[in-house]
């Protein structure tokens, strides 16, 4: 590891959730790092796991947050040399608060984000917060590969069905890019809990494509990314051929989205389908 003496002068913003002011209860969601004196802009970072937010404030709007966290890279990227406290003024909301700057030593950008995050934001191991199951670990399997691949931020998040559907539709796709004249969708759909929401995505998804065709005049690629069998714990034939009620279930849940055209993939191919979204967004 480097000596103190190689390592890069920087500093260091923590950005809080903070519900009531009065209260001045908070989480700490994210952080913002800058090499002092360079000229590449500062970077920022937010926790992938809301978990901590929920239980401050039930009601919080996790998806802005997400947002938020997009909106500040890229006017970090649009603006390197930008007044830093005008641009987080403009793009934090009035629950987001941030702390004053520290110095910090970091052996390099990537890296001392990753020991800021642990040491400030990231649950640790000791408060024993529960593994993400169902569709939260979806979710943040698919988000985690395409960053990897450097196109989430150039995607749409928690897209409305009701502006292809009708007022009222409930539904919000979780993300979704539109290359070369199509739309391609990714919902994550968890048959852990029973297969409700993949007759849910099943039922909803001949009134997307239809509307998708009417308002965006492109075709929908509709994907389902559910849960590899093996992770649920199903396995094939009894030592009787019967086939067990899991398994039965869960073939069900993919059979059903399938009948609907819905592309179904599991969170072992999200590395191959971010990287073909890297290719097609010419990133």
């Amino acid at each position: 590891m480097s000596s103190d003496g190689e390592r890069r002068a920087c500093e260091f913003q923590l950005l809080r959730y903070v519900p009531d002011a009065v209260r001045n209860e908070f989480v700490h969601i994210g952080v913002i790092l800058r090499e002092q004196g360079s000229r590449d802009g500062a970077q920022v970072r937010f926790t992938r796991d809301w978990r901590r937010v929920r239980c401050l404030d039930p009601e919080a709007d996790t998806a802005v947050l997400e947002g938020m966290e997009s909106e500040l890279r890229r006017r970090f990227q649009a603006e390197p040399d930008g007044d830093l406290m005008r641009l987080l003024t403009e793009a934090l909301s009035l629950n987001v608060q941030m702390t004053e700057a520290k110095a910090y030593l970091a052996e390099s950008l990537p890296a001392g984000m990753e020991e800021l995050m642990r040491l400030y934001v990231d649950p640790a191991p000791r408060e024993r917060v529960p593994r993400l199951r169902g569709r939260a670990a979806i979710q943040a399997k698919m988000r985690t590969e395409f960053e990897h691949a450097g196109v989430w931020d150039l995607m749409r998040k928690r897209i409305a069905a009701a502006q292809y559907t009708r007022p009222g539709d409930p539904l919000r796709i979780d993300a979704g890019y539109r290359p070369n004249g199509m739309i391609r969708m990714f919902h994550a759909v968890s048959l852990e809990p029973g297969v409700e929401m993949a007759k849910v995505l099943a039922f909803s998804a001949a009134g997307l494509r239809a509307g998708v065709e009417r308002v965006e005049k492109a075709q929908l690629e509709l994907t389902a990314v559910i849960e590899p069998a093996a992770q649920l714990g199903v396995s094939g034939a009894g030592a009787a051929g019967e086939v067990p009620e899991r398994l039965e279930m869960y073939r069900f849940g993919v059979e059903i989205m399938e009948e609907h055209q819905i592309r179904v993939l599991t969170t072992s191919d999200l590395g191959r389908v971010a990287e073909t979204a890297r290719r097609e967004l010419r990133i």
